[in-house]
């Protein structure tokens, strides 16, 4: 197939380089001249694992090329558009500006049988407005609306071998069949190999990708909901999701009860989707979503006043060690991460922060630039008084009392994902503190 990607960010990037894994023709194509020439040099603008390598592979090959020129869309038959949705400014909806800006451009340059694709996470109702200006412009050619279902860390897996394919169709039967027979040449490896495929309506197609989101933000604050209370009961929340996980209706995954939620989607989608509830007069049927948002940033407050209290009810200028910059690991996205905003809480309180993260202390510094940032572990936990592991990267994980000991201050540590051997940590005299765990 020949294929253009307009918006060659995080989803956009790794979507043409993915296509063109997949042996199709691909241009990117984005505004943004240090982003092409970044890309079309093979080398990638963010951290993300196996992206480089299909870059390069892809682009050695001639299959795929980035440009700063709508026109080169011309010459393709299946058109993404993939650029973001951020949260508006002042206001919880979705800010559709670059939508209709990638749209607006790639009009003149469509034609009869040309089929458009939304990958963008946008407001329900979005793809029938954009399906009339489409047809407006170029009789006989089509919208779809096909949303990604991508994890960060594993991006190029989730669109070469996706869980799930969405299309969201016209229906108008002979349209719908157009666009659903283009998607399917697209995605042929993966219907080849037996992925579930759901054909549907526009709205439908929407609704799926921000009801995913708000399913999965609703069940990490549940079980910091339930962090909350085993923390003044002295129940422990981790063995508490272990039990109820075992019930196959709910499931052990993301029940890990921590320093919640964060990253470019989550928080963003489920304040614009109690927004659009609330444009569409069902504000009520949504309205949990504000309590959801609540407790996930309550959990960031409470290992501020946790590193308060281990600091004798004082952190003005007492050091404090910050693992995890990055919203999770296998990621340098900073995007609402809730380790970096618990770093900026307690640098405002006075204390001595030293941050780290293994890929995202760049993206950080660039937003928080009075924050001191480390490259490495050791030289963070260096006269420490209390250690903070917020991001669990693998490295963080496998962390034992014998790597930092000589190096602290201070033995004092606050696990805030979960994730070390309590008994261990205590056994070597560290006063050990998690999330709702005694």
């Amino acid at each position: 197939m020949r294929i253009s990607v307009i918006g060659c960010g995080y989803l956009g990037a790794v979507h043409a380089a993915s296509m063109a894994e997949l042996g199709h023709d691909v241009v990117g194509i984005d505004v943004d001249e240090r982003k092409i020439s970044s890309l079309s040099a093979g080398v990638a603008p963010f951290f993300e694992p196996g992206l480089p390598e299909i870059l390069s592979t892809a682009s050695a090959s001639g299959r795929l090329t980035f440009t700063t020129d709508m026109s080169a869309a011309a010459i393709a038959d299946v058109h993404f558009i993939a650029v973001g949705t951020p949260q508006k400014a002042g206001s919880y909806s979705a800010d559709m500006t670059y939508v209709d800006a990638a749209l607006d451009s790639l009009l003149p340059f469509l034609k009869a049988g040309d089929l458009v694709v939304g990958k963008s996470t946008v407001p329900v109702g979005t793809a029938a407005r954009l399906a009339e200006r489409v047809h407006e412009a170029a009789p006989g050619a089509e919208l779809a609306w096909n949303p990604e279902f991508l994890r960060e860390g594993f991006a190029v897996k989730d669109t070469i071998s996706p869980d799930r394919l969405v299309y969201g169709v016209s229906d108008d039967a002979e349209s719908g069949a157009r666009s659903k027979a283009l998607l399917d040449e697209v995605y042929a490896k993966a219907i080849g190999e037996g992925t579930p495929l759901v054909v549907t309506d526009y709205a439908t197609a929407e609704l799926v990708k921000v009801s995913a989101n708000a399913f999965l933000a609703t069940k990490i604050s549940f079980i910091n909901a339930i962090a909350e209370i085993a923390e003044v009961t002295g129940a422990n929340v981790t063995e508490l999701a272990d039990a109820i996980g075992f019930d196959t209706r709910i499931g052990r995954r993301f029940l890990n009860a921590g320093i919640g939620f964060g990253g470019g989607c989550l928080p963003k989608d489920i304040r614009a989707f109690g927004a659009r509830a609330e444009e569409l007069g069902r504000g009520e049927s949504l309205s949990f979503l504000k309590e959801v948002d609540a407790i996930n940033l309550r959990r960031r407050q409470r290992v501020v006043d946790l590193v308060v209290e281990l600091l004798g009810g004082q952190a003005f200028e007492k050091r404090v060690a910050v693992l995890g910059l990055a919203f999770k690991p296998d990621s340098d996205d900073i995007r609402d991460s809730p380790a970096l905003d618990i770093a900026v809480q307690l640098n405002g309180l006075g204390a001595d922060v030293l941050a780290t993260d293994p890929e995202a202390i760049a993206n950080a510094h660039a937003k928080h630039p009075q924050l001191v940032f480390v490259e490495s572990l050791e030289d963070a936990v260096r006269d420490a008084e209390v250690v903070l592991l917020l991001t669990e990267w693998a490295d963080y994980r496998r962390l034992v009392p014998d790597d930092i000991e000589s190096l602290v201050a201070g033995k004092r540590i606050i696990d805030g994902r979960n994730v070390l051997d309590s008994q261990q940590w205590r056994s070597a005299g560290w006063d050990y503190r998690a999330m709702g765990r005694p």
